[in-house]
């Protein structure tokens, strides 16, 4: 294996060597723009491709032998994407100079002021080995300040031919010049990811230079070999990542979690996450440091010890899964009192399906279908029964307001079976709503794990019917007459919307009816009587 991996980094050496020598025939080349001082580059075609591919291949047997060093596999993976890039700036070189071929005239062109970039492109690609083998990420870093360095004279020089293209005669030129000028930005490209290649090696995970500026930021310098490492959890929707973040120790625990991604997305969850200290402490993680750059932003995280719910319902036994239910059962009753404001409110479940029904229709374009009959029986679109519910809820406003998770997922609740207590993570929808809203949530989360055994299903069943008991229970005492009805907007809205996250046509059809026959219960149920309606729960999460 060792032998392999020599291989690996001697190619690399030869491609990193054969790319300094195309760059600095570029660079002669456009000292002396002429089909003479070309033809040496673009004799060298082939060399380059042949040890990209032998790359290629000992990478692909690397990565898929069996080995228990997981930094040598991520070497050689950072080998291979270094590689790649390598080879795309000798193709970029020979593209140049095949350019500069085609150029009658370089008088009016300035050519030589192209020269400045290659001598940072040079000068940056004869790093990326070094640091590659040193694991040093600052090192990276300089590179990347390079390719910033050559994008911005790139920039110049294209400003420059484009506003002397207009009532040129040398138009066709400046042309063939722009094309250079692009060859030499893609160029830049290349190095950029060859050098995040070499950093993502030594942290374990994809990174950027932007994330890794955060990181840095965020964590006062100390990110790098031998510091900290960072484990991936999730992707969000938006495009955000999830990492943990954690000292490099054998069986080490997380320290912190780190989250990056929209600005406007992570500001919210800073936002919720201190609202939440100030309404009920002790619930929410603590903010350890929030760093914004441009539209990105990066946000870390206290890490909360424990499982989460998804864990719990999933892989306890017994008598933890009855604890993390008891706990959440005081939290939510805890939390309702003593957020309870007297002001009433509407969750407009049938508003929020409707705006999300584009993106359902995206991933099952079956669901948009007319009005059909079956014999007599005419059965109206679906979105004439939204309408309809619509309608109906106008009369059912919460007669209070609590302050809500927002997001009340399974895989958002931490339960901490040392201290026996819950806390919630993801709060960048945290509000003052009804609180049938994150009741609603919480059940259909529970409806779309799948599970087909039959004793697991039961359980997770009889999780949501608890989860139930509760909300109903303080409906009760709060005199909120209205909940069973409210309720079943919300299952019918979460039941429908969770579809766009589910490929499985069956499971998806069997949701989507679940809720097309709330939405009629709910539409078919007369004003005054919302005391008496029931929800047939069981039925609904049967399968």
């Amino acid at each position: 294996m060792s032998g392999l991996h020599d291989n690996l980094l001697a190619n690399l050496k030869f491609l990193a060597a054969e790319a300094d020598s195309e760059i600095k025939l570029l660079r002669r080349c456009l000292a002396r723009p002429d089909a003479g001082a070309t033809r040496p580059l673009l004799a060298r075609r082939g060399y380059a491709a042949n040890l990209r591919t032998r790359i290629q291949a000992d990478t692909l047997a690397y990565v898929g032998a069996e080995s228990g060093d997981e930094n040598a596999r991520r070497r050689a993976e950072a080998i291979g994407i270094l590689g790649n890039q390598l080879e795309r700036i000798t193709e970029k070189c020979r593209d140049g100079a095949r350019a500069i071929e085609r150029i009658g005239d370089d008088t009016a062109l300035k050519l030589k002021r192209l020269r400045s970039p290659l001598k940072q492109l040079r000068e940056g690609a004869r790093e990326l080995v070094p640091a590659l083998e040193q694991h040093s990420s600052e090192r990276a870093l300089a590179i990347g300040q390079r390719v910033t360095r050559i994008e911005r004279r790139c920039a110049r020089r294209h400003g420059a031919y484009l506003g002397a293209i207009r009532n040129s005669r040398h138009a066709r030129d400046i042309a063939r010049a722009l094309f250079i000028v692009e060859a030499l930005r893609q160029m830049g490209d290349a190095l950029r990811r060859g050098s995040e290649a070499v950093m993502s090696s030594n942290l374990g995970q994809p990174v950027s230079f932007d994330r890794y500026r955060s990181l840095r930021g965020l964590n006062g310098g100390n990110i790098d070999r031998g510091g900290f490492n960072l484990e991936s959890l999730a992707c969000t929707r938006s495009g955000g990542r999830v990492s943990g973040l954690g000292k490099r120790r054998k069986g080490g625990q997380f320290e912190a979690v780190y989250k990056e991604g929209q600005r406007g997305k992570l500001r919210e969850e800073r936002e919720g996450v201190e609202s939440w200290h100030e309404l009920y402490p002790g619930l929410a993680p603590k903010i350890l440091a929030y760093r914004k750059r441009g539209e990105s932003a990066a946000l870390l995280i206290e890490h909360l010890p424990g499982m989460t719910f998804q864990e719990v319902l999933l892989g306890a036994d017994e008598p933890l899964r009855a604890s993390a239910l008891n706990a959440l059962d005081r939290t939510l009753r805890s939390v309702w009192k003593a957020t309870r404001a007297k002001q009433g409110v509407s969750a407009g479940f049938m508003r929020q399906l409707q705006r999300r029904l584009p993106e359902v229709y995206r991933i099952h374009p079956e669901f948009r279908s007319g009005a059909t009959r079956i014999g007599a029986l005419r059965i109206p679109a679906l979105e004439a029964d939204i309408r309809r519910a619509r309608e109906r809820e106008r009369n059912l406003r919460a007669p209070f307001s609590v302050y809500i998770h927002g997001d009340f997922n399974v895989d958002n609740i931490i339960f901490d079976p040392r201290e026996d207590r819950i806390r919630f993570i993801d709060l960048h929808r945290s509000r003052h709503m009804d609180y049938v809203q994150d009741v609603s949530v919480f059940m259909v989360s529970i409806y779309r794990l799948q599970i087909l055994d039959n004793t697991r299903r039961r359980r997770l069943l009889q999780a949501a019917l608890d989860c139930h008991g509760t909300a109903a229970d303080f409906a009760r005492r709060q005199k909120d007459e209205a909940f069973e009805l409210r309720l079943a907007l919300g299952l019918a809205r979460s039941l429908c919307t969770s579809t766009r996250f589910i490929l499985d046509k069956s499971v998806a059809r069997r949701m989507l009816l679940r809720a097309r026959y709330l939405l009629r219960l709910v539409g078919a149920q007369p004003l005054g009587v919302e005391r008496g309606f029931r929800l047939p729960l069981r039925e609904l999460f049967v399968e």
